[in-house]
């Protein structure tokens, strides 16, 4: 800006004066106010009428101007204004004159610095002030001692509280004893050490994990990122503060942990049960064998008697391992689980008892899942006796079935769960329900609430494992007191459903003469399968592991009519010796045992189309029925 300071005894002559200088416009280096401001010193003409830059095309030199005087305005190194100073008459420069004016100049700059700090420092505390009340994360100031200073109005979003109700509580009041510890030594030991070793320029900073109370007697878990802020003496006098809400994130660790911590259980315990199929193989295999043998009065009986029980509740066990591990060989069918709740209804009435009243709702329109149906029964079954122990005194038994989908939100909030369309089964009770610490180890095997000897703590474990195996997913929902829902998520598929019979019974054990070879690297299951099959009048070839498997197809001189392999063996799977057997013998069928899933036959859990299987552990009887099975298929084709 240009302001003119001059005072003609003629008025008329002044405002012409004034009207020109405001209209015009100075370019750095152009007429007075152009040069003060291209040169940023002071400019002094003795004489307008003998400048040829100075308004002469606009005739000021003809109303009585003749000397003039500029001075810059600095704010800064910035020119903010230029005074002028003109006179009637010439006048050479005076040097108390110009002290003056520079005393009057450096003061304006002085003021318009100021004024221009003023208003820039006003649009910073605007801006970062909606900022700060717009955020979602809380943003806060206190001392030393985590007295707040100032707190944002997010607090309210986060803990409930009014910004001058949390500005007004004290430590202890808003933190858990568990985080207060962690807070109080923070203040008392980390902070003073991050002081010492801050660096000029980068203000430290720390990041705290701490639980916090709320107004309405919950708690939330907030992730804390403070700085330091020092004085110019260099001593830390506030701290600077950011809190977000990771309670959902901390909920999708533990939920994480836990998936991870199963899986680490689940490959144990498939590997127990792998090995201990094969004990309950021989186990069973020879009970059998001996009570064919001997007299309904022989006195050994009884005790062979009761290893065939104890070799049936560990073959039990055995399977309840490998479902909780999802090591089992399923057979899916399509089903409609409202028809599979429905056939079960007679069942669960009686395996509850009358105390307990059994009600289902079944979905309208319900889709279809595919599942194996005697392991899905076996879920409905665990856990309607899991309903039924937690409600000693009685109470009621709700089955639930929905279609339902699940979006991007409940699969965040959810580890493992994919969005789409499925098909949920929610099983409830009223009884005692669970605490959040129980309810963190219910699907791990053998963690049971029970007395010692009133269950093995496998039931939900076994749940778990089939439900993850046919691709689903199970949650549950509980609290002391108000019951328990477990809701099972299956996927749903468009196919149409499967007919489920059921299994006619067999009388008689087929039996027959063709030659089969077995496989198998365990002597002892090699042993009883053996024998087994001889007693049903085979012949019978025996390898431990496939090159001898090999060596025997080559050397034999008559037809090899079944190879009985189990998959997992040393050296190559039972899978890569049925394809080398092709090329040897091409017309020997294959028939796969194992306890244990094996990539080889099954894709993910389930058995791939056209293979013959026969799961560990196997009776006499199941052994000679599935080989005459697989036989008498490849005669008729």
């Amino acid at each position: 800006m240009s302001t003119p300071i001059w005072h003609p005894q003629n008025p008329a002559q002044f405002e012409t004066f004034r009207t020109v200088t405001e209209e015009t416009r100075f370019a750095p280096g152009v007429e007075l106010p152009g040069r003060v401001l291209a040169g940023k010193r002071p400019v002094w003409i003795i004489d307008v009428t003998k400048d040829p830059n100075f308004l002469r095309a606009k005739g000021t030199h003809d109303i009585g101007v003749r000397a003039g005087f500029a001075f810059p305005v600095l704010a800064g190194s910035d020119v903010v204004a230029v005074l002028e100073f003109f006179s009637d008459r010439p006048v050479k420069p005076a040097d108390r004159l110009l002290e003056i004016i520079a005393v009057v100049g450096t003061q304006l700059g002085r003021v318009v610095e100021r004024k221009r700090a003023e208003r820039v420092h006003a649009a910073l505390e605007q801006r970062y002030r909606l900022l700060a009340e717009n955020a979602v994360d809380v943003i806060w100031t206190a001392d030393m001692n985590l007295r707040l200073t100032y707190v944002s109005p997010s607090v309210t979003r986060l803990r409930g509280y009014s910004v001058e109700e949390a500005m007004a509580q004290t430590l202890e009041e808003r933190l858990t004893p568990a985080s207060l510890e962690t807070a109080m030594r923070t203040i008392g030991e980390v902070m003073p050490a991050i002081a010492r070793i801050s660096q000029p320029g980068r203000p430290p900073s720390l990041t705290l994990e701490l639980e916090m109370r709320c107004k309405d007697g919950s708690t939330v878990w907030t992730e804390s990122k403070m700085t330091l802020i020092f004085d110019e003496a260099g001593r830390p006098v506030e701290i600077l503060g950011v809190t977000r809400n990771t309670t959902e994130r901390k909920k999708l660790e533990e939920r994480l942990r836990q998936v991870q911590k199963m899986e680490a259980i689940g490959r144990l315990a498939g590997g127990i049960a792998h090995d201990f199929n094969n004990l309950a193989t021989v186990l069973k295999g020879r009970s059998q064998l001996l009570l064919r043998r001997l007299r309904p009065a022989d006195p050994l009986r009884r005790d062979v008697q009761l290893m065939d029980e104890t070799a049936d509740r560990a073959a039990a066990l055995t399977q309840q391992l490998l479902a909780f591990s999802r090591k089992q060989v399923l057979q899916p069918k399509v089903l409609d689980l409202n028809a599979v709740v429905a056939n079960m209804d007679t069942l669960l009435r009686r395996l509850i008892g009358e105390d307990i009243d059994l009600v289902t709702v079944p979905g309208p329109g319900l889709g279809r899942v595919k599942a194996d149906p005697s392991q899905l029964e076996q879920v409905i079954v665990n856990l309607a006796v899991n309903a039924r122990d937690a409600t000693p005194r009685g109470g009621r038994l709700t089955i639930e079935t929905a279609n339902v989908e699940l979006d991007e939100t409940y699969a965040r909030r959810h580890v493992g769960v994919v969005p789409g369309p499925y098909v949920m089964l929610a099983v409830s009770d009223t009884g005692i329900g669970m605490d959040a610490e129980t309810q963190s180890r219910i699907f791990e095997p053998f963690f049971t609430t029970k007395e010692l000897g009133e269950g093995t703590g496998l039931g939900l474990a076994t749940v778990y494992g089939i439900v993850n195996q046919s691709g689903g997913s199970i949650w549950v929902y509980s609290e002391p007191g108000q019951g328990a829902t477990f809701k099972i998520y299956l996927p749903r598929v468009e196919e149409a459903a499967d007919s489920i019979g059921s299994d006619k019974a067999q009388n008689a054990v087929p039996r027959g003469a063709e030659t089969i070879l077995i496989v198998e690297d365990n002597a002892a299951v090699r042993d009883v399968a053996r024998d087994i099959l001889r007693d049903h009048g085979y012949t019978v070839l025996e390898a431990r592991h496939g090159d001898d498997a090999l060596r025997i197809c080559e050397r034999h001189a008559g037809p090899i009519h079944l190879m009985v392999t189990d998959t997992v063996m040393p050296q190559m799977s039972g899978r890569e010796l049925a394809e080398r057997l092709t090329v040897v013998r091409p017309e020997t069928k294959v028939l796969y045992v194992s306890g244990y899933t094996d990539n080889a036959i099954v894709h993910n859990g389930m058995l791939n189309a056209g293979v013959a299987f026969l799961q560990k552990p196997f009776t006499p009887d199941a052994l000679a029925r599935k080989v005459r099975e697989v036989l008498d298929a490849a005669r008729k084709r």
